[in-house]
């Protein structure tokens, strides 16, 4: 097994509709890189894990607890593990790397999609 990733090669999770991520993940930690279609909603929730982000491309509305703000490109986060957030994408939607620990039980059932190209730039 290889230390190394390529992007493009790692299938898509199925998160919710709109909202797709891919994961590499060790022991302690996961790192994804999440895409969010225009004006996907992510349901407000909590997870036992810590979360923090940094917003790549579009924008978004975030709820953190009783914390609303709108986000651009460069914007990053924290979230406490069991706190409540929910999220709005833009009209062109959004591309978020994300990292969670410890990594995300939970998303070891949904559904997986083929790998597909991305565009980082």
């Amino acid at each position: 097994m290889s230390h190394f990733s390529e992007v493009d090669e790692l299938e898509l999770v199925q998160i919710w509709d709109g909202v797709t991520a891919r994961i590499v993940a060790g022991s302690e930690a996961a790192l994804t890189l999440v895409d969010l279609a225009p004006n996907a909603v992510v349901p407000e929730h909590h997870h036992p894990n810590e979360q923090t982000g940094l917003l790549l491309r579009g924008s978004r509305t975030f709820r953190i607890g009783h914390e609303t703000k709108g986000l651009a490109p460069g914007s990053m986060w924290v979230i406490p593990a069991d706190v409540p957030h929910d999220v709005v994408a833009g009209p062109a939607g959004a591309t978020l790397a994300e990292l969670f620990s410890p990594a995300r039980d939970d998303w070891s059932a949904l559904e997986r999609l083929p790998a597909s190209p991305v565009t980082l730039a």
